[in-house]
């Protein structure tokens, strides 16, 4: 009996130390979404959630590491939605369509894309922080790259160039519509931009 109550009583302080830092990772992820990786400190976390820093440094032993399991995190969520989307759609267009909503979603929430605002912050990263960041962006890339093939093969999609230049185009071309849509806090203004640019992708014999 003792020994149940020992394992019911380290169970719950699991799932407690769980759940606080669950909720350490939402309060930072949408202050780097909205001010940057620098700017925001332990103490804004820890004045939100209502604990102290001391508390944080025991989930997270530094920024260095929050940031990084703030990057694995939303990296995972992302390729979730990637994974979504694969299965929700089978046409190209529709799924870079699905793709660039993901982007008016993070907008629409008065958010920036959590990799690209820390790419704004790159120089002042910790190497471990840089390479995830680089690695999130490879693995959008490969993802729209394969996208673009079968639209290709479909004859749905004209694509000048190799692949992976146009993916990397799509990528870029996205997070800076999402940039500069930003301060005028309109989402349409991203939405007419990454239609115009799924429009210059979309194969002459389907656009009539």
């Amino acid at each position: 009996m003792a020994k149940s109550r020992a394992a019911s009583s380290l169970a719950s302080r699991q799932t407690g130390d769980a759940d606080t830092a669950s909720q350490i990772l939402d309060i930072a992820e949408r202050l780097v979404q909205r001010r940057g990786f620098n700017g925001f400190s332990y103490a804004d976390v820890a004045s939100e959630l209502g604990v102290t820093r001391a508390s944080l440094h025991y989930h997270f032993p530094g920024k260095a590491e929050l940031g990084l399991a703030l990057i694995e995190r939303y990296a995972i969520r992302f390729a979730e939605a990637l994974e979504t989307i694969d299965e929700q759609h089978t046409a190209a267009p529709a799924k870079l369509e699905a793709y660039a909503g993901i982007y008016a979603g993070v907008l629409r929430d008065r958010r920036m894309c959590l990799c690209g605002m820390l790419a704004a912050d790159y120089e002042t990263l910790p190497e471990p922080m840089r390479a995830a960041v680089v690695r999130f962006f490879d693995d959008n890339e490969a993802w729209l790259t394969g996208v673009l093939q079968d639209g290709e093969r479909d004859g749905l999609l004209a694509v000048e160039g190799a692949g992976r230049q146009a993916a990397q185009a799509i990528v870029s071309r996205l997070e800076g519509a999402l940039l500069v849509a930003r301060p005028y806090g309109d989402v349409g203004r991203f939405e007419a931009a990454a239609a115009r640019l799924l429009s210059s992708l979309a194969h002459p014999a389907s656009r009539a």
